[in-house]
């Protein structure tokens, strides 16, 4: 299994990665070493807790490491009036009367409560390369759909959302 992401996922993968260890990885280190210099290891909760921290740090640094390595570069080409990758979309939900705006991203950057729909999302799939004024079928997992109505396309700036681990 590989995850879809994009030229600028994997730089700022690659640029957390260096600064979890060019930076956090050697203060977590002597937050270790200072914290086992205070004697009794069986009673001492600063060595455990500064101990689980840099364990923590080292165990994103592989995760992201293994989403860089196995990652499949996507496309990000700007198709003029069309949904693509880092366009807002202003959706029409007729069953409930509804209008939503949502920006379309790679699944690492997939946040539904901030407006931000992954592309492997049923409505992020159903979206994409569709254009203004078209109605749309969401196809969900379960077998039932809705229908959407692209109201409007908007370019966006890409912004410098955080990549979340799993």
């Amino acid at each position: 299994m590989y995850d879809r992401l994009t030229k600028t996922d994997i730089e700022k993968m690659e640029r957390e990665i260096e600064e979890r260890k060019l930076v956090l990885r050697p203060e977590l280190i002597e937050a270790v070493k200072e914290a086992r210099a205070q004697g009794d290891l069986s009673e001492n909760f600063e060595y455990y807790a500064a101990k689980r921290e840099k364990n923590q740090n080292e165990s994103r640094i592989r995760y992201l490491e293994r989403m860089i390595r196995t990652a499949h570069v996507i496309d990000t080409e700007d198709r003029a009036g069309e949904v693509t990758m880092n366009k807002t979309v202003e959706v029409y939900f007729p069953e409930d009367d509804e209008t939503e705006t949502f920006k379309i991203v790679t699944t690492i950057r997939g946040n539904s409560l901030k407006g931000l729909i992954s592309i492997d999302s049923p409505l992020g799939k159903a979206l994409l390369h569709h254009r203004e004024g078209d109605r749309v079928t969401v196809r969900m997992e379960n077998g039932s759909s809705y229908e959407v109505e692209i109201r409007s396309i908007s370019d966006t700036q890409e912004e410098d959302e955080e990549i979340r681990s799993f």
